[in-house]
Formats: structure tokens, sequence, C-alpha cells
């Protein structure tokens, strides 16, 4: 196979990886750390690119151009389709959340005047109408916002280190461990677009292989550095600490831009934190206007478009509206459901295969087993932070 699509495809796996979830890391990992979040990033790293080979032999099983719908149908009947479109329909809606959530304060930044609760529509009011146009209107805006997400991290990377300490790195706490690992996972999800990568190298698995691993790899060391500028220039307590960003599900570029005094980092973190925004709402929020126009089979006309709009942007609205950390509470949920939709989906779909002989192996089934109850513990995770029981460990 030529280079060129092997590298495309690269790029759109490390891109679809790397995004909004930067911003909340190192706000849900400073409890703990540099180093352990560090560990905790590659525990998720790796059981995301096995379950990333599962979608690959999967998809190969099941042949054509078969989405995560498909899969899911060919392999386990209904309750496997029942479940794909449960989750993938929450995954998207709380990601569409807390982008909204996440981009108020920014236009608060741009517009001081307005209040908080008009803020929260400006993001479905100005960038809405590209997702309405589709995918032509999504692909032309979108490039000039990653033009702008690449300029603004490199302006941050240039910047930051000389206000690195020390002393901030070397912290460690290992009771909040499992706490942020939902939000780590769900930075590690690029599976949903695994079926059109296969079509798109003409299903070579040796090139999806390549593609898969070298991807999430550069968006690993992506984010392992952002980690590594954040939290070793940002204390965890204070006024401007990781903690205080926390408790009001304000992102990290927030308390960054506070820390260091710098009209530069202050304009390449809020510039980040936008086009991080931006940039994924806009994939998200196509892939979940398509979705449902494909799925409740609505008509393609500009009724039927906007009625897709309406509801892709209305249910988020109102959960943005009942929670104050929407932020952050949306990534927390959105690790539920990448547990079930990216990790225990796909393995329990691996189990029905018979080609590769590996799944039916012993080897296999434990590694199936382990993924599965890997994802059990991610779930298990969300719910003890739902009833409170990670709190005391924040403190």
């Amino acid at each position: 196979m030529k280079l060129g699509p092997i590298i495309g495809g690269i790029l759109l796996v490390a891109g679809t990886t790397i995004g909004v979830g930067m911003l909340g890391l190192p706000v849900m990992t400073g409890f703990m750390g540099f180093w352990p979040s560090m560990l905790l990033f590659s525990i998720c790293w790796v059981f995301m690119l096995f379950t990333g080979f599962l979608f690959i032999e999967i998809n190969a099983a099941v042949g054509g151009r078969a989405n995560l719908i498909t899969m899911a149908e060919k392999t386990l009947g209904f309750w496997g389709k029942a479940v794909a479109w449960v989750f993938y329909l929450l995954l998207l809606y709380s990601l569409i959340a807390a982008y909204i959530s996440g981009s108020a304060p920014l236009f608060r930044q741009i517009f001081p005047g307005i209040p908080m609760g008009l803020a929260k529509f400006a993001l479905p009011l100005l960038f809405g109408g590209f997702i309405y146009l589709g995918t032509k209107g999504v692909d032309w805006i979108n490039r000039v916002l990653m033009g702008g997400l690449v300029l603004a991290y490199l302006i941050l990377i240039a910047l930051i280190p000389p206000h690195i300490q020390v002393n901030l790195l070397s912290h460690v706490s290992w009771a909040p461990f499992a706490y942020a690992a939902p939000v780590v996972l769900t930075s590690f999800g690029y599976h949903i677009i695994i079926p059109s990568l296969a079509t798109y190298l003409h299903h070579d698995k040796k090139a999806l292989y390549k593609v898969v691993i070298i991807g999430s790899m550069l968006a690993f060391v992506i984010n392992g550095v952002w980690q590594f500028l954040v939290l070793g220039s940002v204390p965890l307590e204070g006024a401007n600490g990781l903690a205080n960003a926390w408790q009001h599900g304000i992102p990290a570029t927030g308390p960054l831009a506070n820390m260091i005094q710098s009209s530069w980092v202050k304009i390449g973190a809020y510039a980040f934190s936008f086009f991080a925004i931006v940039t994924s709402f806009l994939g998200v929020g196509l892939s979940l206007s398509d979705f449902l126009t494909d799925g409740l089979k609505i008509k393609k006309s500009w009724e039927g478009r906007l009625l897709a709009i309406i509801l892709t942007f209305v249910p988020p609205l109102i959960f943005v509206f009942s929670y104050e950390r929407g932020f952050l509470l949306a990534l927390e949920y959105a690790g539920a459901f990448v547990a079930i939709l990216l990790v225990f989906l796909p393995a329990a779909m691996a189990w029905t295969l018979d080609s590769p002989r590996f799944y039916r192996t012993l080897k296999g089934r434990i590694c199936l087993s382990t993924t599965i109850v890997f994802s059990a513990l991610i779930i298990l995770i969300n719910l003890l932070i739902r009833w409170g029981l990670f709190d005391q460990f924040l403190q």
C-alpha cells in the first residue's frame, strides 16, 4: 500500500484521539500527580489499543462497509444492536454537553458582558449552521480551526517550559488513581472511525494495524507532553490551582493562563481551548446529526436537517443547564459509555468470532475476559463517583 493513505489514516486516528479531552485531563489527574497519571495513561492506552485491534478483526469478519451498529447486529444479534444504538447516542450526547459547557467560559472571556446562561447557547448558535450544511460545511471550517489548534499548541509548548517547577511534578498520591480513569479512557477513544478507515485503506488489515498503533502512540505522546506542561506549572491548591478548577468544572487552560503571567501564554491557552472544543464539537455534532438522520429515517430536506439539528443539541443543552460542573461531569459520564461501547462491546463481539483462532484459545479468552472486567471496573467507578464515595480522596 502507498504511504500516503497510511499517513492520512495515522493523522485521522491521532486527530480523533486528541481533542477536548486534553482540557479535562490535567484537572482530573492533578490530584494524583504526573507520574501516577502517566501510569494510568499507559494502562488505558493498552486496553484501548487492544480493543482497537478487536474492531479491526470484527470489521474484517463482518465484511463490506459495516459500521458499529451493523457489526454489533451481525455478531451479537438484536441485543448487540440495541446496546450499540443506545450507548452510541449517550456517548455522543455526553460529549456534546461537555463541549457546550466547556465553551461557555471562553465565550464570556470574548464577550465579558453576556450572562453565563446565554454563553451556553453560543457554540450551537455560532457553529451549528456548519453542521446543518453537512460534511462540506464542516470540512471547510474544520481545516481553518485545526490550523489554529496546531498553532496554539506550538505556542504553549514553546513558552511554558521556563515556568515548570520540578517540585510540582514530584507530587504523588495514589488514592485518587481510579477517579480519573473514566476521563483518561475517553481520551483514547478513536474506535468509531475504524470502519471508515477500513474502507479508506481497502480493508488492508496490516495497514490498519500500523495506523492504529502509530496514531494512538502519537496521541499518547502529545497528551503526555500536555500533562507535563500543565502539572509542572500549575499547583494543585490555591485560587488558581487545579483543585479549584475541578470544583468549578473549569478546563485546565483556565488556571494555566492565570498562573503564568504572560499575554502570549494566555492567548495560547484560550485559543487552544477554543479550537479544541470547536473542532471536537463539529466532528461529534456532524456524526450525531447523520446518525439520527439515518437511524430515524429523517428526510434529507431542509426541514429534516433542521429537525436533526434540534434533536442533536436540545438534550445536551438540558443537561448543561442542570449541572454546574457540566464540562467535567459530562466527560465522567462519557467514560462509562466508552467503557460499554468501545471496551465491553468489542470484547463481546470478538468472543463470537471463528477467525482469527486466537480469540478461541485459552490466552485469547483470558485477554477478552480481562477486557470485559476492565470495562466493568470503569462502570463501577462511575457509579461510585455518582454516589460521592470518591470525594474523600479529592481533599
